[in-house]
């Protein structure tokens, strides 16, 4: 039901979206996994054009992703080191037929982002920095690691070609290469929409 609503841009409530989760996951919402309305609005922007490769970097349980592919017209992409949770997300993809939408087990240290046009960033490096509220403990976390990862993403999206965006979401800008431009903020400056001018 609550993707039937997002196709036809009516507003749903965080909870009615996170019931489609298992009650541990839907624990975890409030910290870790985008609220539907920041969601709607940064997956309007990032697939601003029907079929529009947009990548999520650190999906966790998928919910930007599948909430941008039922409002929009873009593919969507899920990168995610928790293979329980790339499992969860295809699954209930599937089952809610998104056919918009994948999720990949994966480092993001393995991904080219030449291969998208937009990008989703809900600093998912941080739990390598931040000592309590972390997802599991299934991964290996460390401060090299957010180093590491935070370098990694920012030389990605220099090499972009003009015209990339990012939607970031309480991500610093000091992380946002110079060639990227912001272009709008919403809710409150915590989500900000960033394209690349050079």
């Amino acid at each position: 039901m609550v993707f039937q609503l997002l196709r036809l841009s009516i507003d749903i409530s965080d909870n009615e979206f996170n019931s489609i989760y298992p009650a541990d996951i839907e624990l975890l919402a409030q910290k870790h996994w985008t609220p539907v309305q920041v969601a709607k609005a940064a997956s309007e922007f990032l697939a601003n054009h029907p079929g529009r490769r947009v990548l999520d970097i650190g999906s966790g349980v998928g919910k930007f992703c599948m909430i941008g592919a039922a409002h929009t017209k873009g593919y969507f992409t899920g990168i995610e080191q928790r293979q329980h949770l790339v499992d969860l997300s295809t699954k209930l993809s599937v089952r809610h037929n998104l056919n918009n939408v994948k999720f990949i087990h994966a480092n993001i240290t393995c991904i080219d982002f030449r291969d998208y046009h937009s990008f989703y960033f809900y600093n998912s490096f941080y739990e390598n920095i931040q000592p309590y509220g972390r997802i599991d403990d299934t991964v290996k976390l460390d401060i090299q690691l957010y180093d590491q990862y935070t370098l990694y993403m920012t030389e990605q999206l220099h090499r972009l070609p003009i015209g990339a965006r990012l939607a970031g979401y309480y991500a610093s800008p000091t992380i946002i290469p110079q060639s990227f431009q912001l272009i709008d903020s919403l809710h409150y400056g915590r989500l900000t929409f960033w394209e690349k001018v050079f």
